[in-house]
């Protein structure tokens, strides 16, 4: 079975949330809890939290390495190319691609991504490609070959700022395969991503009401509680999403 290995981009210099992957819940930093969730994912053969060379982030390679993860660092801007040396390095075969905003994302559904990709045959799959779940749950998978390739065919900054851009954007070059939600997990006007200082207040709501009693939540248990309580759903309701 090919390595398959989850990367978390992480840094510390976000311009709407500085620190963001190191801000605490609880008293574990985001990134923390994150990596606690991925380790979880029964296909997954480890994870690599891939940050950058600014002496801003040695706190990030610290903490991978208290957990016992592994660690990559390269470029702040060029993050194709730093996903892709952290790739080749740790021997990864297939890349699960997360990113460092996303402390709540569900193994479940990283699994299915994982058991979709081994079964379609395809380049490159995720749950993205059509928005059905909340932000925040993004996961996409391909080979460690298929992104080399993207590094060879393009030089743009635009592909190499967004690791799998040039991937989904180019369908007659690469096979994709979308994963929607199930009705019931299908809330893609809802936002679970650590973007904001209101994103960190949710995040952290939801975490306090639902992690001491229960650390495996899901996203199903996510919902019912923003059902249960609009006060923290619309903590972060209003904030207008950047797009690539």
């Amino acid at each position: 079975m090919p390595r398959t290995v989850a990367t978390i981009e992480a840094r510390m210099t976000s311009t709407r949330l500085p620190g963001k992957v190191l801000k605490e819940v609880l008293g574990k930093p985001m990134l923390e809890l994150m990596i606690e969730r991925l380790r979880r994912v029964p296909s997954l053969d480890g994870i690599v939290v891939a940050t950058t060379t600014n002496a801003t982030d040695d706190p990030v390679e610290a903490l991978a390495r208290r957990l016992g993860v592994g660690v990559w660092r390269g470029s702040e801007d060029d993050v194709l190319r730093r996903v892709l040396d952290a790739a080749v390095h740790h021997k990864i075969d297939v890349i699960v691609e997360t990113t460092g905003d996303c402390p709540l994302i569900d193994p479940a559904l990283v699994e299915d991504c994982i058991r979709t990709y081994r079964s379609a045959k395809v380049d490159y799959v995720s749950n993205v490609l059509e928005r059905s779940y909340p932000i925040g749950m993004d996961t996409q998978v391909f080979a460690t070959s298929v992104l080399a390739d993207v590094a060879r065919r393009t030089d743009d900054a635009g592909d190499h700022e967004h690791v799998s851009l040039y991937i989904y954007r180019h369908p007659e070059i690469y096979s994709l395969r979308n994963v929607p939600a199930p009705a019931a997990l299908r809330r893609p006007d809802l936002a679970l991503t650590l973007d904001t200082p209101e994103d960190y207040r949710l995040i952290g709501a939801i975490f306090a009401e639902l992690y001491p009693k229960n650390p495996v939540f899901t996203l199903a248990d996510v919902l019912a509680l923003l059902d249960r309580r609009p006060d923290i759903a619309e903590m972060n309701a209003h904030v207008r999403r950047k797009k690539v």
